[in-house]
């Protein structure tokens, strides 16, 4: 059975992991889990780019060897997808010795099939990128990413013949190869619009730079490390061509991959460049590339030198795992640029959890405690349960939209609801003179934590499961999630010990 093959970047370890990789790999990790909650088998891949003259750079500076360098930093990305609870199913580094030869016999393959041609580049270059870049694309005489001077740079390279792609490209995106929305995201127009304006073949490799993965029929060419990261994705779905005949081999219960997350400074290489290279190995494009924004601090974009970096290992001591996961996919649509800043975080880390959420399951909990000894015997209403299934569809489209921000909307409003009924109902009042209907308020409410819990689950899981376990449910909440979201009251049963606890989202002071 096909699994649904989920991707982040592999992220460049020139320095730690910040906000915008925690970003893009919690959104992943959020799909991932849903997939899975759904009963869709699932192949979540991450990993980290280890190759390339930044590397070097970076490790001089340091007094280490660029491998001593990759790996403590990918120990680190490794650190903090554990932090997070990021349930990925392989973590590849381009270092390792199974993608080196992925990228070896790639590269060899399209030099048999002619397109992977020599010659000479001559262009400008921006060494912090790693990317060359046109005079008209040029700001000023600086890099139109990272503002860096560039320099002008010629080489003898190898080339991919990039250029007879335009209309391949233009017929993919247009949804006559493959699925429709295969550019996804807020910048699809510019490459659109970046292929209609003609292609020119690309340069491939490097000369004379050691720390990359050499051309296995030229050894002062390492590969340019741009394709090198991107052959990362068939790496690990078991690509292996047929050194007789380069027919393209790979294992079809992963590829095609159903969704690359990307930020948008890398879009142009995965909307362009790696589509037009699995073409040319005789491979099906990926389903869908999503491009998303990016993360700016207080208004101001993030840097060492202004010292302005969200450290994302500060915001989960702080805030907690499930509190800084959720504000990253709460706080704005997903594929907008986002604004950090510790107050926002505070604000509705504080309204959503703290005062809605877990204020919510804190009273129901407490109730049931202090009037019936922490087990309801009487069943619910039902006033709530098929306003909660008719919500279903909606989520469900939200997920695959990858609106994520649309789903905690929908689950807030339905907190909002059973907040709104408890008050009304004033269960602690009724169960003086009426236990029997104070039961049944409290059971109703049990039930709708019972059902948000499963819904939050893939957002926070580790919050998701407290709820699920202290509400007495022994069942496993990633196998019933989604049958709960469709059905309220399936495998609901009362005369089940609640534990009242601590605090689910102790609120933060400003």
């Amino acid at each position: 059975m096909k699994r649904f093959y989920i991707t982040t970047p592999i992220y460049y370890v020139n320095d730690r992991p910040h906000i915008g990789h925690a970003y893009t790999t919690v959104a992943a990790d959020v799909l991932a889990r849903w997939k899975r909650m759904s009963g869709v088998p699932v192949f979540f891949l991450t990993g980290t780019d280890e190759h390339g003259s930044k590397i070097v750079q970076a490790a001089q500076a340091k007094g280490l060897s660029p491998q001593e360098f990759v790996d403590g930093l990918a120990g680190e990305f490794r650190k903090l997808w554990e932090t997070l609870g990021i349930s990925c199913d392989d973590f590849i580094r381009t270092t390792e010795d199974r993608h080196v030869r992925v990228v070896q016999s790639a590269f060899s393959a399209l030099l048999r099939k002619g397109e992977i041609t020599k010659g000479f580049y001559e262009d400008w270059y921006c060494v912090a990128c790693e990317s060359f870049w046109l005079e008209n694309e040029l700001a000023g005489n600086a890099c139109p990413d990272c503002g860096r001077k560039v320099e002008r740079l010629k080489e003898e390279s190898y080339f991919f013949r990039l250029s007879k792609y335009g209309q391949r490209l233009l017929d993919l995106y247009a949804g006559e190869r493959g699925g429709k929305n295969f550019l996804s995201g807020r910048h699809s127009l510019e490459m659109e619009n970046f292929v209609r304006a003609g292609l020119k073949d690309i340069s491939v490799s490097r000369l004379n730079e050691k720390w990359g993965v050499p051309v296995p029929e030229d050894p002062r060419h390492t590969v340019y490390v741009w394709v090198d990261a991107l052959l990362n994705y068939i790496t690990a779905a078991g690509f292996a061509p047929d050194p007789r005949t380069g027919a393209a081999g790979i294992d079809g219960t992963i590829w095609p991959c159903d969704v690359h997350f990307v930020g948008k400074e890398i879009f142009r290489f995965h909307a362009i460049t790696w589509p037009a290279l699995l073409d040319a190995l005789g491979l099906e494009p990926p389903r869908k590339v999503f491009s998303h924004g990016w993360w700016t601090v207080e208004g101001e974009k993030m840097s060492k030198s202004k010292g302005n970096i969200v450290d994302p290992f500060d915001m989960v001591r702080e805030f907690g795992v499930d509190g800084f996961r959720y504000f990253l996919l709460r706080e704005i649509p997903f594929g907008a640029d986002g604004d950090f800043s510790r107050n926002a975080l505070v604000s509705r880390y504080n309204s959503d959890l703290a005062n809605n959420l877990g204020n919510l399951f804190s009273r129901v909990l407490t109730l049931i405690d202090k009037f019936y000894g922490g087990i309801l015997r009487a069943g619910p209403e039902g006033a709530f349960a098929s306003p909660l299934a008719a919500k279903f569809p909606a989520i469900e489209d939200a997920f695959e939209r990858i609106a994520f921000q649309e789903v905690l909307e929908i689950l807030q409003g339905a907190v909002a609801e059973a907040n709104r009924y408890l008050d009304e109902r004033a269960p602690w009042n009724a169960a003086k003179t009426d236990p029997a209907g104070a039961e049944k308020v409290l059971a109703e409410c049990l039930l709708v934590l019972r059902w948000l819990a499963a819904a939050f689950w893939p957002f926070m899981p580790g919050s998701s499961q407290t709820m699920w376990k202290r509400m007495g449910e022994t069942g496993d909440l990633a196998r019933a999630g989604a049958r709960v979201l469709r059905d309220p009251f399936f495998e609901f049963s009362p005369g089940k010990k609640t534990e009242r606890g601590a605090i689910l989202f102790p609120r933060i002071q400003k």
